[in-house]
């Protein structure tokens, strides 16, 4: 019995490398994605994380107030990981 290689065990070597490939760029897909939902996951943590650590007194337009404070300086870094993470996955 003659060995001819790997292309005999697996088959056309040229459409071995292209399936490789192929599987490579999906998991890099996969990469991205995953790291695009940890992103977002964080932004929504981060900001929710900031509200329940107001400490909000006063009437409905003050405790109104105080909570848009806090997403002011929160929701640009929010947005910023976002942003970030839909530009990964394009």
């Amino acid at each position: 019995m003659e060995s001819g290689g790997l292309g005999d065990l697996f088959g056309d070597p040229e459409e071995l490398q292209r399936r490789l490939a192929e599987f490579a760029e999906q998991m890099q897909g996969q990469q991205r994605l995953a790291w695009a939902d940890n992103a977002i996951k964080l932004a929504v943590d981060m900001t929710v994380a900031a509200v329940n650590r107001v400490n909000v007194q006063g009437n409905a337009e003050a405790q109104a107030e105080q909570i848009r404070s806090v997403i002011a300086v929160v929701f640009p870094e929010a947005v910023t990981l976002v942003r970030e993470a839909r530009s990964g996955l394009q």
